[in-house]
């Protein structure tokens, strides 16, 4: 299962507004006594209006907010889905490197 969270948040000073919110998800599996992950980072840009009636101040924010705010730009899916075939391929490998001595 996939684990999202907000790495970093940037904000104008003088209202607030966030205007870009980092975030980063997770998968891990774990195969007898292997563990796989896989992670993905990205930011997600706003143009805050403090005039607005749906805007939340810096101060007012919590994670589940911003993660909604965030989700509504990534397309969620298909970034977990990417992550699973990452660590599906890290289980079943169709190329290798090194030496044979």
């Amino acid at each position: 299962m996939a684990t999202w969270t907000i790495a970093n948040l940037e904000r104008n000073v003088a209202d607030g507004g966030v205007t870009v919110a980092h975030w980063r998800v997770t998968e891990e599996e774990t195969v007898g006594d292997d563990t796989f992950t896989a992670s993905a980072y990205g930011t997600v840009g706003f143009t805050p209006d403090a005039d607005a009636d749906d805007f939340v101040a810096y101060d007012s924010l919590t994670e589940e907010v911003v993660m909604g705010w965030v989700h509504a730009e990534v397309d969620q899916s298909a970034t977990e889905a990417a992550l699973t075939a990452n660590i599906e391929g890290q289980k079943n490998p169709v190329s290798a490197d090194g030496m044979p001595w």
